[in-house]
Formats: structure tokens, sequence, C-alpha cells
């Protein structure tokens, strides 16, 4: 296993890193000097320890799960329907959709994901772009997404 480094998202905003890994990676630290510029900083410990409370308390782990099968599902029938679509992948609430000209050849549409992003903007629905030839559409809503809300943006 390695290692998963958080940093933002974790903090609502607030500057706040983690790292996540088993307890023989992070035995290693234990015989070294660390430090940074907000090593132990009280306010974004704060802010951290909130953030995990709520993500616990209102069970959104589990609620990323759920609505990101949904939505992936729906993602998925729309591949069926589209060839534009080359894939969607991804898990939880962290999906990508891909847009192709060429299913077989996995063409990237790069003019394509330009028009459909601002046709989206215009709709009110904001996505981001990524993927090595920035052709993959990032479908990151919030935690607290509901399978209604993925109805409003998807089928």
């Amino acid at each position: 296993m390695f290692p998963v480094i958080l940093a933002q998202g974790i903090g609502n905003g607030i500057p706040i890193g983690a790292v996540v890994t088993t307890p023989e990676i992070a035995k290693v630290l234990t015989r070294r000097s660390y430090f940074n510029t907000f090593g132990g900083n009280p306010v974004s410990t704060a802010a951290g320890h909130a953030v995990l409370k709520v993500l616990e308390k209102e069970k959104l782990q589990e609620n990323a799960f759920v609505v990101g099968s949904y939505l992936k599902e729906k993602l998925n029938a729309l591949k069926e329907k589209h060839d534009i679509i080359g894939d969607v992948r991804g898990k939880g609430l962290l999906l990508g959709v891909e847009l192709v000209t060429d299913r077989q050849k996995k063409t990237p549409a790069k003019a394509e994901i330009a028009q459909v992003m601002n046709h989206m903007k215009d709709m009110g629905v904001l996505v981001g772009k990524g993927g090595f030839f920035g052709n993959v559409f990032r479908v990151t809503p919030p935690l607290c997404f509901s399978k209604e809300d993925s109805g409003k943006i998807c089928c």
C-alpha cells in the first residue's frame, strides 16, 4: 500500500494536509525530525477535526459511495446512447467522462468537450476538465450531493 496524501478539501477551504498510510510506514517518521510552516496550526487543526466530525455524523463517505455509484450508472447509460462518450470511470463522487470522436481509436474530442462544457455552464452546471488530452469531464460534486441532485444534471 502506498501513502495517500490529502490537502485543501479535508479542511473545507482551510489550509490543512494529511497523510494516510500503514503503521509500518508511519513508524519511520518517528525516527526523523520533521518541521513545516503550518505544522500544528491550532485553527487548521480545529477545522480539520470539525470536518471529520461532520463527515462521520452525516455519513458522507457512505453517501459518496451510494450516490456516486448511482451517478456512474446513469452516466454509463448515457454512454450506451451517445458514441461520443468513450469511457466513464472513477469511484464515489470523483468521476470522469471521457469524450472521443472515435471509440475504437479513443480519439480525443477536444473541440466537442469545449462546446459541451460551455453549454453545461449556460445550464448552470459547472464541471472540470482533465485527462492527458483535456477531453475528460471531471464530475466532482460535493459530498452532500444526493440522487435527486444527480437527476438534475444527468439523464
